[in-house]
């Protein structure tokens, strides 16, 4: 039977024009007020690889591409075909009293990129995969402690949250879990002192930080990697952000030669359409967990393997693989920080341009000439980190280029592109990054003028 009113793209275009109102009235009206603050209420109508296209047909370069979801670029036609295969088959999905098919094939397929592991568990995140990595450590190791890095992001369920090293996602929800320890990021010695107590089920770490895309010293995650097999603490590598490929290899932990305990997986491996995440571990941990027939479901998600999401996780792989796009990332990421990095010497604004692959960070940090100094203390006293978006607004608004602050209060602006973009697009940013950080040096100027709008917003908010 075929419902006449239910085609859902042409809902689409009818409803487009209230997308604002909407979300108004039903969800969340103050991001419609930052989207309308900032310029970008454009009404995004299409997706193509790493480009979007707003309601008037303009074609902009997606550098954020949903927080690293859409690796393999947005509407790729060998996910839509796999989606659309399982759907025309009419596959008996999520019985609960059976195994999933796909999910065997998905597992298989990702422990051969991670052989030192041997079991995997599926959930709708890497929230959940994080929530997860929490039970089973605490499950397999008797111990209650969990240690974290400062300025991490494990994700906003309770949990994940007690892991996150940020008080503007915090406040307001303390108390958190006990038990949750943080060290500052790239300190073996901290890492030791908070490992000694024998008490520490695990170290979870992003070995690249999302947030301020820090990457730390050589040293680190193979010394920490030996810290917690002498005080008997699992090593967990969230890699929620930096793994299927977008650090310019697999797993990001592969350029410090470390093999953890856990590797968490999500946003990329989704595809983009269907929520998935993945915790890969040691089958000594999982058996600990699921050691007898009547905790065979002690753990675990209603839709978690669903055969949506273990499709899309499939065909990513699959794309990744053909379209060689690990290889792709490392090379396209190295042709930006070259270009980007060759401006520093040029712009006493510009601080450093870091990263692996394509998670690039982009730092800017106070100027020496008095009139830049000035201009740049009033943006840090009306809001920390507000001078990024002197940056940001013009490249959307002015270079067709969506991308954003790497965090609250954060001087870096983060590139976060699909693995598919091409050399123009590289070229694409390089020239339109010159042209802004070009104009953040000219006092007064249109992109002052513009830092004048946001201080005015920010004293309003604070007032």
């Amino acid at each position: 039977m075929i419902y006449p009113n239910l085609d859902v793209s042409e809902m689409f275009v009818e409803r487009e024009a209230q997308r604002s109102s909407m979300h108004t009235r039903h969800l969340n009206e103050q991001l419609v007020r930052v989207l309308k603050t900032i310029g970008y209420d454009v009404g995004f109508q299409k997706g193509q690889g790493q480009y979007l296209f707003d309601r008037d047909g303009a074609r902009y370069l997606d550098l954020l591409s949903g927080f690293g979801v859409f690796a393999i670029g947005r509407n790729h036609p060998v996910l839509r075909q796999a989606l659309k295969s399982v759907l025309d088959a009419e596959l008996p999905n999520l019985v609960q009293l059976d195994v999933s098919t796909l999910a065997g094939v998905l597992a298989e397929r990702l422990l051969k990129h991670v052989p030192y592991l041997d079991k995997v568990f599926f959930a709708n995140s890497g929230a959940e995969c994080v929530e997860a990595a929490i039970k089973f450590a605490r499950g397999a190791t008797g111990r209650p402690g969990i240690v974290y890095c400062a300025h991490a992001f494990h994700g906003l369920s309770y949990g994940a949250l007690s892991l996150t090293d940020d008080p503007n996602f915090r406040a307001g929800f303390e108390p958190l879990l006990p038990g949750c320890t943080s060290i500052p990021f790239d300190d073996l010695a901290a890492l030791e002192q908070a490992l000694s107590s024998r008490q520490v089920a695990a170290f979870i770490v992003e070995p690249i930080q999302g947030k301020g895309v820090n990457i730390p010293g050589d040293d680190f995650l193979p010394g920490a990697a030996a810290l917690c097999r002498k005080y008997g603490t699992l090593f967990i590598a969230d890699e929620i952000q930096t793994g299927i490929g977008r650090t310019g290899k697999f797993l990001a932990v592969e350029h410090w030669n470390v093999e953890p305990d856990m590797v968490l997986l999500a946003k990329a491996l989704s595809g983009g359409h269907v929520p998935i995440g993945a915790l890969l571990t040691r089958k000594s941990i999982f058996d600990k967990i699921f050691n007898q027939m009547d905790r065979a479901v002690v753990h675990g998600s209603t839709f978690a393997k669903n055969d949506l999401a273990m499709a899309a996780g499939i065909a990513t792989l699959e794309v990744m693989e053909h379209e060689k796009l690990v290889e792709q990332s490392a090379r396209r990421g190295a042709e930006i920080k070259l270009a980007l990095t060759a401006m520093v010497p040029g712009y006493e604004l510009l601080k450093e341009v870091r990263g692996k692959g394509l998670m690039i960070g982009v730092e800017f940090g106070p100027p020496k000439s008095l009139k830049l100094k000035a201009s740049w203390n009033l943006l840090e006293s009306a809001n920390k980190g507000l001078f990024c978006q002197l940056i940001t607004v013009p490249l959307f608004k002015e270079h067709k280029i969506l991308t954003q602050v790497s965090g609250h209060g954060s001087h870096t602006i983060k590139l976060l592109p699909p693995l598919t973009i091409t050399e123009d697009d590289c070229k694409w940013i390089e020239t339109a990054f010159d042209s802004v950080i070009a104009a953040s040096h000219k006092v007064p100027g249109a992109i002052w003028s513009l830092g004048k709008t946001l201080v005015d917003n920010a004293v309003r908010k604070s007032a």
